[in-house]
């Protein structure tokens, strides 16, 4: 829950909060202490709050909701490789330039920064009766047939018990699909 909340949004607002006090109390109040309060807390954190927001990576939305089966099927099937990858694309991160950009240049699909796949959007579903993490890039450098070419490469990075399932719905872009693969 905490990673859906931008904590850049809220030291900014805490900050400036603080400081409008602040401001208020010096210039209004006259009241000395109120005003050191609000200048020596309030402006720290409305700079620390913008420094947040300025390395504040969103996360990825869903493109449709996850229906029941498919939420059982995460709860008795998904791998801790494909929660973990959820869970990280779904909350906000800082510091950090792109989603899965550590994966994708072990993989060998973001050979620059420029050329580096976005990802844009994610999706939960049932395949063949198997749970399924859907990534979705946009992908205008890197050609569809090197996604190909690495699908095995995708499965094995992303751990045992998951294949991987590469298609090109639109052009530019790219799904990669995560199937969960129980064991027999």
């Amino acid at each position: 829950m905490l990673g859906r909340i931008s904590l850049g949004t809220i030291a900014t607002l805490a900050g400036a909060a603080l400081t409008l006090v602040g401001f208020y109390a010096y210039f209004v109040l006259d009241n000395a202490t109120l005003n050191l309060a609000g200048f020596f807390y309030g402006i720290p954190v409305l700079l620390g709050g913008l420094a947040l927001k300025s390395a504040e990576l969103r996360p990825v939305p869903y493109t449709q909701p996850t229906d029941a089966e498919t939420a059982r099927l995460r709860q008795s099937q998904a791998t801790p490789v494909q929660n973990q990858v959820r869970n990280d694309i779904t909350r906000f991160r800082y510091g950090q330039e792109a989603h899965l950009d550590v994966a994708l240049e072990k993989l060998g699909l973001s050979p620059t920064d420029e050329e580096r796949p976005e990802l844009v959007a994610l999706r939960e579903e049932a395949r063949e009766g198997a749970y399924t993490l859907v990534l979705e890039f946009q992908s205008p450098l890197i050609g569809f047939d090197v996604w190909q070419e690495k699908q095995d490469r995708i499965g094995r990075f992303f751990g045992p018990g998951i294949r991987a399932e590469v298609s090109q719905p639109a052009d530019q872009r790219v799904e990669v699909a995560l199937i969960a693969q129980p064991a027999a």
